[in-house]
């Protein structure tokens, strides 16, 4: 029975890759083993700990390596740390294989630990173009993986010209996709409406009325203005008059500072429209998708499930620069009139955009098991191809 790895260390992370972990889980031929670490394990990023267990998954390791202060020097430093604890519990679990998602500082450490053991490393969401030092990490990941499941068609063609062999780029599209398209198959917003607002804070909104969320995380390389840019969005949002669901950020560097942005704002201005969650659980955040009005931020769920869906996105700032996008997308800088603007262009509308398969057909998760599967051999040593 061959032992498949999978690393969780954010909300975003475990939403990519949760249906490939469901497949596996299913197989007889495959072991699932799960490590849980850096902003998963911690109360103010949403402690996953408590999904992961709802969705019957087992957590086979949990590794504490998030350094306080969401800055540059603490994410190198987490990174550091990571690697350290990450390369002990590998060589305890022994996996045949590891899973990394996409680009964050969390899968640097899990890559370049599965690298220096001669592991087999699989990652998804590859070749993919966007802002910040994402771009960077997410091209090194490629010249340390061995199998490559990227979600689009430019993104394969980027991987090839990375000097990955074809035998090793398999594109099925983004696994998130097959939550999306199996939750979009349900209608619980009336279930939503009774339940969902014991969580977080604020006052309850109705979801049978038109709402907004806003979704806005760091840029890296922006990291100092974080409380202006965060600011600025809730002042547009504020201006339509209309209810706000608003969600905490992730861990990278300034992520106190959208924080205390959106502390300050809950203490000086009314919020009696406004709903504030530290996270979502994956079903119900595309429930939400599926019925907002708009999403506000710099989310890739307004790139990648929205577009699926046909959800309007008000997308700021330069963090998802260069990702491919489909037509349900208006970008703007982050300035407030150009933020409200935009805002009041998607909701004019007053409807949904037709749905986009750019990232994939919601079939994702299958097609990369089975492939999984059929690799019973993967060669470590990488060469690049001229």
């Amino acid at each position: 029975m061959r032992k498949i790895l999978f690393f969780i260390g954010s909300r975003a992370n475990y939403s990519s890759i949760k249906s490939v972990m469901q497949e596996v889980k299913k197989k007889k031929l495959l072991k699932l083993q799960i490590i849980l670490g850096a902003s998963g394990l911690i109360n103010k990023y949403g402690e996953l700990e408590k999904s992961l267990k709802k969705d019957g998954f087992k957590i086979d390791k949990k590794i504490y390596f998030l350094i306080e202060g969401e800055n540059p020097v603490t994410m190198a430093k987490s990174t550091g740390l990571g690697l350290i604890g990450i390369a002990d519990a590998l060589d305890e679990l022994k996996p045949d294989l590891v899973f990394t998602v996409g680009d964050r500082f969390e899968t640097m450490a899990t890559t370049l630990a599965t690298s220096y053991m001669n592991i087999p490393l699989a990652h998804t969401m590859g070749g993919e173009v966007s802002g910040t030092i994402d771009e960077s990490i997410r091209h090194a990941i490629t010249k340390f993986s061995h199998i490559h499941f990227p979600a689009s068609k430019e993104a394969e063609k980027r991987i090839y010209m990375l000097g990955e062999e074809k035998k090793n780029i398999f594109n099925f599209g983004c696994p998130r996709m097959d939550l999306v398209k199996r939750e979009l198959k349900k209608n619980r917003i009336d279930k939503l409406n009774k339940t969902l607002f014991f969580e977080g804070v604020g006052n309850k909104i109705d979801l049978k009325k038109k709402y907004l969320i806003v979704s806005q995380h760091p840029v890296t390389t922006e990291y100092e203005s974080s409380e202006t840019q965060i600011l600025n969005t809730l002042k547009a949002v504020n201006m339509t008059n209309m209810q706000v669901i608003v969600i905490w950020p992730n861990a990278d560097a300034g992520s106190q500072e959208i924080a205390k942005g959106i502390r300050k704002w809950r203490e000086k201005i009314d919020t009696k429209k406004m709903h504030f969650f530290k996270m979502l659980l994956i079903d119900d955040y595309i429930q939400l998708l599926k019925n907002t009005s708009c999403l506000i931020g710099n989310s890739s769920s307004g790139i990648r499930e929205c577009a699926f869906i046909g959800t309007p996105v008000v997308n700021i700032g330069t963090r998802q620069n260069g990702r491919e996008r489909a037509k349900n997308v208006i970008d703007t800088n982050h300035q407030v009139k150009n933020i409200y603007n935009a805002i009041q262009k998607q909701i004019t509308k007053g409807k949904k955009y037709k749905s986009s398969s750019i990232y994939g057909k919601g079939d994702a998760a299958k097609k990369i098991v089975d492939k999984i599967i059929e690799l019973k051999k993967i060669n470590v040593q990488k060469k690049i191809r001229y």
